[in-house]
């Protein structure tokens, strides 16, 4: 599957050691957020589930960072808190730093556990959970 024309254009303008690193996350998370909308959202590429963020990339200084908006609640290793709601993020420097049996499970969990970012604003920064611990 190619990478949206957005993305692809987002990766593009990227150095060349970030280029991979970005075509690498994108080719990953479409590939296991079947269904997924993908776009440019506040200038970076995110991947929303029934209109609800779920997982990024963006580029940082110095790396780029993958952040899944419920990141916290997977109880992951290799992801660190980031914020003060329930996001969580992985940095990465070099596109053979991205382990895929991680992603795969860390995208997997990003369907499982996901909290309504979609409403926080109408909720006034209160997040719900929108599938309830199994």
């Amino acid at each position: 599957m190619p990478i949206q024309p957005d993305i692809q254009a987002y990766n593009a303008a990227q150095s060349p050691t970030d280029q991979p690193i970005c075509d690498t996350l994108a080719r990953a998370i479409d590939r296991h957020l079947p269904g997924a909308e993908c776009k440019i959202w506040h200038r970076h590429p995110v991947w929303f589930l029934e209109g609800n963020p779920i997982v990024g990339y963006s580029k940082l200084k110095g790396c780029v960072r993958l952040l899944f908006w419920s990141g916290q609640s997977f109880d992951e290793p290799g992801l660190q808190a980031e914020g003060s709601f329930k996001a969580a993020e992985a940095r990465f420097t070099a596109a053979d730093e991205i382990n895929a049996k991680d992603l795969k499970r860390w995208l997997a969990r990003s369907i499982e556990i996901q909290w309504d970012y979609k409403n926080i604003v109408k909720r006034k920064g209160k997040l719900l959970r929108l599938k309830p611990p199994e």
